[in-house]
C-alpha cells in the first residue's frame, strides 16, 4: 500500500509540473526553450530558499525527474561543493552533481540516433 501511495504522490507532483508547463505553452508567448530554462532556474531558486527539498521528500521521483529536479541537483551540488572546497565549489559542484544525468542523456541520445533514421518533416 505504501508503494501505491508513493506512486500517487509522484504522479500528482510531476503532473502538476507538467500542467504548469502546458499552461505556459498555451497562454503565454514563451517558447518551449525558455520554459525549459525557467523550470531549471525555478528548481535552483526554490532549492536556494529551502522550498524544494520538502517537495522532493514528499514526491520523490515526481519532483526529481522533471527539469526543476535538474535545477535542484545543480543547487544541491554547488552547496555541498562550497562546503567542501570553498569558493571553487561554485564552479565544480553543479557539474559533479549532474554529470551522471548529462552523460546518460548524451549516451542514449547518440544511441537513438544510431538506431533510428531521422526524416525531414514535409
Amino acid at each position: 500500500m505504501e508503494l501505491i501511495l508513493d506512486l500517487v504522490k509522484a504522479f500528482l507532483v510531476g503532473g502538476a509540473f507538467c500542467l504548469i508547463g502546458q499552461i505556459l505553452i498555451d497562454y503565454t508567448k514563451l517558447t518551449p526553450a525558455r520554459i525549459l530554462v525557467a523550470f531549471v532556474v525555478a528548481g535552483v531558486f526554490l532549492t536556494a530558499i529551502g522550498i524544494y527539498r520538502p517537495i522532493v521528500e514528499f514526491a520523490g521521483a515526481g519532483a526529481t525527474v522533471p527539469l526543476t529536479g535538474f535545477g535542484y541537483s545543480l543547487a544541491k551540488g554547488v552547496k555541498e561543493a562550497v562546503n567542501l572546497y570553498g569558493l571553487a565549489g561554485i564552479f565544480s559542484g553543479g557539474l559533479t552533481a549532474t554529470s551522471g544525468g548529462i552523460c546518460a542523456a548524451i549516451f542514449f541520445g547518440f544511441l537513438m540516433a544510431l538506431i533510428f533514421k531521422p526524416k525531414d518533416r514535409n
